[in-house]
């Protein structure tokens, strides 16, 4: 795992779940530790999860790629990783209304979600 990915101390992930408001730096911790515990409960190259700005991870099983873009890439905002990982959100729902942009095989992650 790339060493900026890293699950988050878990008190400072309760508190960035539970600020009223949440701005970029709990955006930002958020994103990157529930890519970070996703990238450890199904590691892998096949699909490349991209939270712009905060990070991009390559995640499960299958046929790795080495060089340009996936064939598999799933993008989405920060607030929608935050909801999908934490259960607040169905990856169905997510897709359905155009939340998700997801191209190429094994790109439904329902399957992994939610992560808490």
């Amino acid at each position: 795992m790339p060493p900026r990915l890293r699950p988050a101390d878990p008190a400072a992930v309760a508190a960035a779940l539970a600020a009223p408001e949440r701005g970029r730096a709990e955006l930002k911790l958020l994103t990157k530790h529930f890519m970070a515990v996703l990238a450890e409960r199904s590691p892998g190259n096949s699909v490349e999860l991209r939270v712009p700005p905060y990070a991009a991870v390559q995640v499960v099983p299958g046929v790795r790629h080495t060089r340009g873009t996936p064939p598999a890439v799933v993008e989405l905002d920060a607030q929608t990783w935050i909801a999908l990982a934490t259960g607040e959100l169905a990856w169905s729902v997510a897709t359905r209304d155009g939340r998700v942009l997801a191209s190429g095989e094994r790109t439904d992650l329902s399957a992994y979600l939610p992560l808490t």
